[in-house]
C-alpha cells in the first residue's frame, strides 16, 4: 500500500514556505541539497532539506526530493523522540493551489532518525511541465506543516452500569390528598456518580392537569455541566399497590439527560380516578408510594492516565 497521500488545496501551508528564484541555477550548482532556515512548529525547530535533482540514496533519480528535518536533536529529551504528522507542499502557481504530499503514518524524530520525507516528491518532468504551474519563470515555492503529537495523558472511561447499586429509590408522599403545590421533589438520591430526584405532579402537569398523575425522574446538578455532557438512563417508574395485590402501576422509560433536557417521565402516568380508588390500594392511610428503579445508567470518568 502506498504510504504517500497526495491532494490539492487552496490555502497555504500553516508553518513555513520556501520560495526559490532561479531554480535552474540551483539545480546546476555543485550542491547536492539545500537546507532552509530554521522555523518553529509544535515547540520544536525544523528545517526543510531540498534535493533539486533528487536524493540518489533514496531512489530519487529523476525526481525532486524534499524532507523535514528536526533542527538539532539536542532539543529532544535524552533518549526520547517526538512523534510528528507532517505535510509538504509544492505551489501550483498557475492555478494558485498547493499540491499536498503527506505520509500516511506518524513518524518519530529522534537522535537516530532526524529526517523524514519523500525521495520521490515530484518527478522532474511533472515539475518542469508548464501546464502544471510548479515552475514559473524559473521560480517555485515549497512549504511545510508540522503537527507534533503531544498526548495530554487524559483518558475518558465510559461505563454502562446494569442494575447499579442503590438503583431503587422509594418516595413516600404523606397526606397526599391535601397536597396543594403543583409539583413536589423527593430528596436527592445518589446512583453511581450522579444525583437524582423524583418530580411528582399530584394533580397532573400541563394538559394533563386535573386528569392524570404525572411523575418524572430528574437529574440533579446538571446546570454546572458543559453544554453537551450527557447521562443515559433506562428506568422504571412505579406507583406501589399497598394492598399487595400485585397490581403496581409501572412504566418503563429511557432518556439521555443533559443540561437542556434534565428530566423525563410521564405526564399521564395514570388517571387520577384510578389513583384515588380505594380498592386499588395506591393510597393507604393518606400515603402514596412512588418508586424509581434505574436499570441501566452511563457513567463517565476522566483520568490523568489510563486506568
Amino acid at each position: 500500500m502506498d504510504r504517500i497521500l497526495r491532494s490539492k488545496r487552496d490555502y497555504a501551508p500553516a508553518h513555513y514556505k520556501l520560495k526559490i528564484l532561479s531554480y535552474s541555477l540551483l539545480s546546476k550548482a555543485h550542491q547536492e541539497k539545500y537546507e532552509s532556515s530554521s522555523f518553529e512548529a509544535g515547540e520544536y525547530r525544523w528545517r526543510l532539506s531540498l534535493f533539486p535533482n533528487g536524493n540518489m540514496t533514496d531512489h530519487g533519480n529523476g525526481y525532486i526530493s524534499l524532507y523535514l528535518a528536526i533542527d538539532g536533536p539536542e532539543q529532544l529529551p535524552r533518549g526520547q523522540g517526538v512523534d510528528v504528522n507532517f505535510k509538504l507542499f509544492v505551489l501550483d502557481q498557475k492555478h494558485n493551489k498547493y499540491l499536498t504530499i503527506q505520509d500516511s503514518e506518524v513518524r518519530r524524530f529522534d537522535e537516530n532518525k532526524t529526517e523524514w520525507g519523500f525521495g520521490q516528491l515530484l518527478s522532474l518532468e511533472d515539475f518542469k511541465a508548464s501546464c502544471n504551474g510548479y515552475l514559473v519563470e524559473d521560480t517555485c515555492v515549497f512549504g511545510a506543516e508540522v503537527f507534533v503529537n503531544s498526548p495530554s495523558g487524559k483518558w475518558e472511561c465510559l461505563s454502562m452500569l446494569k442494575k447499579p447499586a442503590n438503583g431503587i429509590y422509594t418516595y413516600k408522599m404523606e397526606n397526599f390528598a391535601t397536597l396543594n403545590k403543583s409539583y413536589y421533589h423527593s430528596r436527592a438520591f445518589k446512583v453511581g456518580e450522579r444525583n437524582w430526584k423524583l418530580k411528582v405532579y399530584p394533580k397532573g402537569n400541563d394538559s394533563h392537569m386535573g386528569k392524570a398523575f404525572s411523575v418524572f425522574l430528574e437529574l440533579v446538578g446538571e446546570e454546572s455541566w458543559p453544554p453537551k455532557k450527557t447521562v443515559y438512563a433506562e428506568f422504571k417508574l412505579r406507583v406501589v399497590d399497598q394492598l399487595m395485590q400485585g397490581k403496581d402501576v409501572e412504566k418503563r422509560a429511557h432518556h439521555t439527560f443533559s443540561t437542556a433536557s434534565h428530566y423525563w417521565g410521564y405526564g399521564a402516568f395514570m388517571s387520577l380516578e384510578d389513583l384515588y380508588k380505594a380498592s386499588k390500594g395506591f393510597i393507604k392511610n393518606g400515603t402514596l408510594i412512588v418508586e424509581v428503579q434505574i436499570l441501566v445508567m452511563s457513567q463517565t470518568e476522566v483520568y490523568s492516565e489510563c486506568p
